[in-house]
């Protein structure tokens, strides 16, 4: 008989407080992965020489995560046009992502970010045919004017070739989201993070030879440590979802917003409206609402709302 231990070294323990703790552990390594996309991207490092160094390197603590629960055995896929697929679209986005992050303010940018569950719910309604009521459309609508308070837009900001590239990232993110789910169906998921991360390596490879530059040593460093953190922050989005249901842990991911304020602040001296924290209220409370908020009886209220695990939904810059 199979140890029930080893047969499903995946399976969800849930732990609501650890969850969370995960969680904003996850957004505190988001936060630091842009900020070291955007001070190595000032010292003239091409995005795509970033990308490189984000996923080689990134494999580093997802190989080790993998062979001490799933093993390598899962690496085996029927599925390559879908990791093909999923990585197109991921890569995309983390392209656009890392040039937003080089362009704007890094606390802009991560605020823009928030956007991809607006598009999500487009999307999932638009491909996946899934029912999207009014209840749901209104709470990210909500959301996404607390991102837009975060940020207290200037109008003529909004023609900056920055902004674009954080709403391209934002969409190919929901887009990865929607392969993701798809995919996820048969597929397990430190699958589907391996070869979205072989995919990155690749791509950020076969670009060197156009575009690179040498980087001092302080640089280089920063950017090996931008592929761990983006690793191990990757790791926490696993865990968080295996401790706890998305619907109690996906409020805490406005805490990158202020994790982003706090590296912006102390390294860039970039200085926080009170639009910001306003905001960094104002959309968590949305995210809650869609969760709490809805009749009694629903999944969310009944803690039904429990995903297959994904080893971390995508973000712009994962």
């Amino acid at each position: 008989m199979s140890d029930p231990a080893s047969a499903a070294p995946h399976a969800q323990v849930q732990n609501t407080g650890l969850g969370i703790i995960f969680r904003v552990a996850a957004m505190c390594c988001m936060a630091g992965l842009g900020a070291i996309v955007k001070w190595t991207s000032g010292r003239g490092v091409p995005v795509l020489e970033i990308v490189f160094f984000r996923n080689a390197f990134a494999f580093i603590p997802v190989l080790l995560y993998v062979s001490r629960t799933s093993g390598l055995g899962v690496m085996k896929t029927t599925r390559p046009m879908g990791h093909l697929m999923r990585s197109m679209i991921g890569l995309s986005g983390m392209v656009f992502g890392f040039s937003a992050v080089s362009l704007l303010p890094l606390t802009q940018s991560t605020a823009l970010s928030f956007s991809t569950p607006l598009f999500m719910t487009a999307l999932s309604a638009l491909i996946l045919r899934e029912p999207v009521g009014a209840h749901r459309w209104g709470a990210v609508a909500v959301g996404f004017v607390g991102v837009l308070i975060m940020i207290h837009p200037d109008p003529s900001c909004f023609a900056g070739l920055g902004v674009v590239f954080a709403l391209i990232a934002a969409v190919s993110a929901a887009g990865a989201q929607i392969t993701i789910r798809e995919i996820g169906r048969t597929e397990p998921g430190p699958t589907i993070v391996f070869y979205f991360t072989l995919a990155g390596t690749v791509l950020g490879l076969a670009s060197l030879p156009f575009a690179r530059v040498i980087p001092d040593l302080p640089t280089l460093g920063l950017l090996i440590l931008g592929g761990l953190v983006g690793g191990v922050g990757q790791l926490f989005l696993t865990e968080a979802l295996r401790r706890a249901n998305v619907a109690v842990v996906a409020p805490f991911d406005y805490t990158q917003m202020v994790w982003a304020t706090l590296f912006g602040f102390f390294i860039w001296h970039e200085i926080p409206q009170v639009f910001t924290w306003i905001g960094a209220w104002w959309s968590p409370a949305a995210g809650f609402t869609s969760c709490y908020g809805k009749p009694a009886g629903s999944a969310c209220r009944n803690g039904d709302l429990t995903p297959p695990v994904y080893w971390g939904e995508p973000h712009m810059l994962t």
